[in-house]
This record gives structure tokens, C-alpha cells and sequence, in this order.
């Protein structure tokens, strides 16, 4: 995927003394990370994903959606056929390939298409389908990247256990070093394969408190020195909820546009959404 440049200094940030008018707070001016994140908008075509479910059922209106992603400046438009929220139950693999493949068929082609799947029959015909990237919370599906006919990019994320399981298993010594070895180590095994396109995700909320999700934002950039295009998916989360008055699912926009902006001057290199068009809009501003 091609990267976007970025120019200019990050925001300025209040000095201890000296320099300016007098009684003024003097700032640092810090360099900034020299890529723009990538937006990658999300598209669940599932009848329960914790913020868009049933929402996009309908082929036709499912497409209209990706398409609107698109005009909104998406670079990445990430298809979905099983929620992965928590407590969420598998869906079987059939009827995942008649939600997934259409969208991706009738998207392909018009932008960037990453299929959300942890099923390889998935992953594989969503690529045949036009998908170039697979977006993978259970960080096992990079053969089916080295094995594709087409360059195939793959994100490996963090998680323990299952959407279902993975809550009760949120239990660390080091959460940032352990997610940071275990991606460390995806990496490494998906390079060696072949795969040349290898992103890593730290895994907001998936088997993460709210402590978890907080730490791993503010060491972000451990994440970023692994050497790897980092993707951060914090949009609309739980853990933005009691940081905001206990806002619902859709009244979070402000916590995720904070979390995408961060992310930015951290050096992630994509940001996984829901609100498109805001995100990009606070991408340019980052960028100015």
C-alpha cells in the first residue's frame, strides 16, 4: 500500500519556562512520525457486531455503504462476515463466505478490499474475490497470504482465546511486552513464509481491560519499533464509554477521533473506523 508522506510538526506542547512574551507558557516543537495512517473503514455485513449489526445485510445495501466509505476517503474498506465482539458465537463457514463474497466482488476493483475472517476457506475465497489484505484477529491465517495468487498483505492482532472466551482470559504480567513478543513472533513466522505485506495490531479489546487498552495507547510507539506497519481499531469501543460520561456505542466519535490522532503522532500507520469521513478530515489536520 502506498504511503503518504507527512509534513510539517506534530501540536505543540506546553515548556516549563523561558522564551516568548513575558507570562506566556513557552512549547516544544517535536518532529513528527513522517507517515500519514491509512483509514480503514468498517463494513460488518452481521446481524450482530457490537456497533453496526444489522445494519448491512442486504447485498445492495451493504455495497451502497462500502461505496459511501469510499467517497468519505477510505483507503481500505474492511468486510467482515462474523462479529468478533465479546462474547460473540461462531458463525458457520458457509454462511460467513454467503455474507462476505458478494460485498467483496461487487468492491473490488473500486477500492482496496481486506476481508475480517479467521477461517483460511474465507480468507482464501475472499481473495479470489478481489480482497489483496486479511484482516486476522486470530493471527493464523499468514499462509493463505504467502499461498495467494494475487499480493496479499496480512494483519496479525493480538488476542487470547476467543471472542467468546477472551475476556476472562484479560490477565497479564507485562500486557505491552507480551503483546509486543507475541506479534514480534507473528511477524517473524509470516516473513519467513513469504508474506512481503506483514501489519500488526495490538489488539484493543480483545482480552484487554479498559487498563489494558489505555497502557497499550500510551506505549504505542513499543508496538511501532517492532519494525512493522502498525494497525490501531479503537473505534467506538467499550473502553471509550466511561471516559465520556458513559456514552453509547454511537456517541463516542470524539474519544475515537482523540485515539486516531494519538495513534498518528505514535506512528501508527493505519487506523481502523467507523467514522470515515471525521477520521480523514482529523488526518489532514495532523498532516497540516
Amino acid at each position: 500500500m502506498p504511503r503518504r508522506e507527512r509534513t510539517g510538526l506534530s501540536p505543540i506542547h506546553p515548556g516549563r519556562a523561558g522564551g516568548g512574551r513575558a507570562g506566556a507558557a513557552s512549547v516544544t516543537l517535536r518532529p513528527v512520525p513522517p507517515v500519514v495512517p491509512h483509514v480503514m473503514g468498517v463494513l460488518n455485513v452481521t446481524p450482530d457486531s457490537f456497533s453496526d449489526g444489522g445494519r448491512y445485510l442486504d447485498l445492495d445495501v451493504a455495497v451502497a455503504r462500502g461505496l459511501e466509505l469510499v467517497a468519505e476517503g477510505a483507503d481500505v474498506v474492511d468486510v467482515g462476515g462474523e462479529s468478533t465482539r465479546p462474547g460473540a458465537e461462531p458463525v458457520p463457514e458457509a454462511e460467513e463466505l454467503r455474507r462476505v463474497v458478494p460485498v467483496v466482488t461487487e468492491l473490488a476493483g473500486r477500492v482496496r478490499v481486506s476481508i475480517d475472517t479467521t477461517k483460511r476457506a474465507v480468507a482464501e475465497a475472499a481473495i479470489d474475490a478481489g480482497a489483496t489484505l486479511i484482516n486476522d484477529v486470530s493471527a493464523s491465517l499468514w499462509s493463505v497470504a504467502a499461498q495467494a495468487r494475487r499480493p496479499t498483505g496480512w494483519v496479525a492482532m493480538h488476542m487470547k482465546g476467543t471472542p467468546g472466551t477472551m475476556q476472562s482470559l484479560a490477565v497479564y504480567d507485562d500486557v505491552v511486552g507480551e503483546v509486543c513478543r507475541f506479534l514480534s513472533g507473528r511477524v517473524e513466522a509470516a516473513r519467513g513464509a513469504g508474506v512481503d505485506e506483514v501489519w500488526v495490531d495490538p489488539g484493543l479489546g480483545f482480552a484487554k481491560t479498559a487498563a489494558h487498552n489505555l497502557l497499550l495507547l500510551r506505549r504505542l510507539r513499543d508496538v511501532v519499533d517492532l519494525g512493522a506497519p502498525v494497525l490501531v481499531g479503537a473505534s467506538r469501543k467499550s473502553f471509550l464509554g466511561p471516559l465520556a460520561d458513559g456514552a453509547a456505542i454511537d456517541d463516542r466519535l470524539e474519544g475515537s477521533l482523540a485515539c486516531a490522532v494519538w495513534a498518528a503522532n505514535c506512528g501508527a500507520s493505519m487506523v481502523r473506523v467507523h467514522d470515515v469521513k471525521a477520521t480523514v478530515q482529523a488526518m489532514h489536520l495532523v498532516a497540516a
